[in-house]
């Protein structure tokens, strides 16, 4: 499968928001449904205009996932559950260091499989809060790359 990495306008919302939600609810289970439904909103009316979008795409144009950097941190990566493991997200946080300067990124503790993915890419733990950004009680890993 060839896989490109475009920059994503607002028409492409839409598809995002339903790859952020397939991809939440086969990682996170630790929220619920109330909590999705929470941040659906908050993802497609502000989430995606604070952040660099670019999006992972196939030879037909489907997105199969995205990255979201603001200044020189990953603010949002995720990845269509069928295509996990199968290099997209390794691809899309290549992008987002190499090209949109990405040195930190924060991680759910509770999301073991993201914690070993970006730690599998060179990312150390340098701190922990103890809620999410919305003050809710899902702590955070902060995570980056160490200097070169």
């Amino acid at each position: 499968m060839k896989v490109t990495i475009q920059a994503v306008n607002k028409k492409r919302h839409p598809e995002l928001l339903k790859v952020w939600e397939a991809s939440v609810r086969a990682t996170h289970d630790f929220l619920g449904e109330a909590d999705i439904a929470f941040l659906k909103p908050l993802i497609l009316e502000s989430y995606f205009d604070a952040v660099e979008l670019r999006c992972a795409v196939d030879q037909n144009g489907r997105a199969l996932g995205f990255v979201g950097v603001a200044g020189n941190k990953v603010e949002m990566l995720f990845i269509a559950p069928e295509l996990r493991g199968k290099g997209v997200g390794a691809l899309l946080m290549e992008h987002a260091v190499k090209q949109q300067g990405a040195t930190k990124v924060d991680v759910n503790e509770q999301n073991l499989q993201a914690v070993g993915f970006y730690q599998h890419l060179g990312f150390r733990i340098v701190g922990r809060s103890p809620t999410d950004g919305q003050g809710r009680p899902f702590p955070l890993l902060h995570l980056e790359l160490p200097p070169t």
